[in-house]
């Protein structure tokens, strides 16, 4: 029996989720599926341009598991791409990481478990603040899985 794979620490949960070639009707297309874990790694690697022992320290994985990890995330992106396929970013064995704010008017701080609604902004319990700092690798981490 395998041994139970790690969950991968991730900072960020996109808002889109899916992605189509224009111009062909969904009934035509075939899918490829990202994990949310894969699609993390890309962001740390490619977007922040983080070398790949801090993004593999970020993820809370081994730099040889972030390797194989970031090299089948852009395996499957550029199929998708490439073979006009339709893109679905879902599931995968992960952690959201818990965000820390801190308010520089009251002096207070919080944590927040989840990504705060896009309609709602984040204001500060303790005096209403709106001008709030957020803290990204303080805090409690809970379990959150993908399906």
């Amino acid at each position: 029996m395998p041994r139970p794979r790690k969950p991968r620490f991730v900072e960020f949960l996109p808002d889109v989720t899916y992605f189509k070639p224009a111009g062909v009707p969904m009934a035509a297309l075939d899918e490829v599926r990202l994990g949310v874990d894969e699609l993390e790694a890309l962001r740390l690697k490619d977007l922040e341009g983080l070398d790949q022992e801090e993004c593999a320290r970020r993820m809370n994985l081994a730099q040889s598991t972030f390797q194989r990890l970031l090299a089948g995330a852009r395996e499957k992106l550029t199929r998708g791409i490439v073979q006009g396929k339709a893109i679905r970013i879902e599931g995968g064995d992960y952690r959201f990481v818990a965000r820390t704010f801190f308010c520089p008017e009251c002096g207070s701080r919080w944590r927040r478990e989840a990504p705060p609604p896009p309609e709602a902004p984040e204001t500060c319990p303790a005096c209403g603040n709106p001008d709030i700092t957020p803290r990204w690798r303080g805090g409690r981490r809970h379990r959150r899985r993908g399906r």
